[in-house]
């Protein structure tokens, strides 16, 4: 596989997150993300937060989707770092507003598939 096709896969699997960040669709966000992932962000009390995919993905199915609600989409790809054949790093903008949301995708090709390995971001509150 080329570094065209590898980044071509790599936003596959970026849009398949988004797109069932949307929608609420936790089969598609799972689809995206390694089952042993996990997010990591500091709480609103500062202190380190590590949340289990299937726990997050738990809360996903348990409320109402952005799109459900009438959200609209804030989704903006930053940058996408092959670092070489099987890691990658990406950066995103996305939102459930007021919650804007800045990730930093960890991505390893695994048996031949890029999964997000680890999700670390950022929220921020806005009007």
């Amino acid at each position: 596989m080329s570094s065209t096709d590898d980044t071509k896969a790599i936003e596959g699997v970026v849009q398949s997150y988004l797109d069932g960040l949307h929608e609420g669709d936790s089969a598609k966000i799972a689809s995206a993300f390694h089952p042993t992932s996990a997010l990591t962000s500091i709480s609103a009390t500062g202190e380190l937060a590590i949340t289990p995919r299937d726990v997050w993905l738990n809360n996903v199915r348990n409320r109402p989707s952005p799109k459900q609600r009438g959200l609209s989409r804030h989704d903006e790809v930053l940058s996408i770092d092959l670092v070489g054949p099987t890691m990658a790093y990406v950066k995103l903008k996305c939102a459930i507003p007021p919650r804007f949301f800045t990730d930093q995708l960890s991505l390893l090709k695994i048996d031949g598939r890029w999964q997000v390995a680890q999700k670390v971001f950022m929220t921020e509150l806005r009007e």
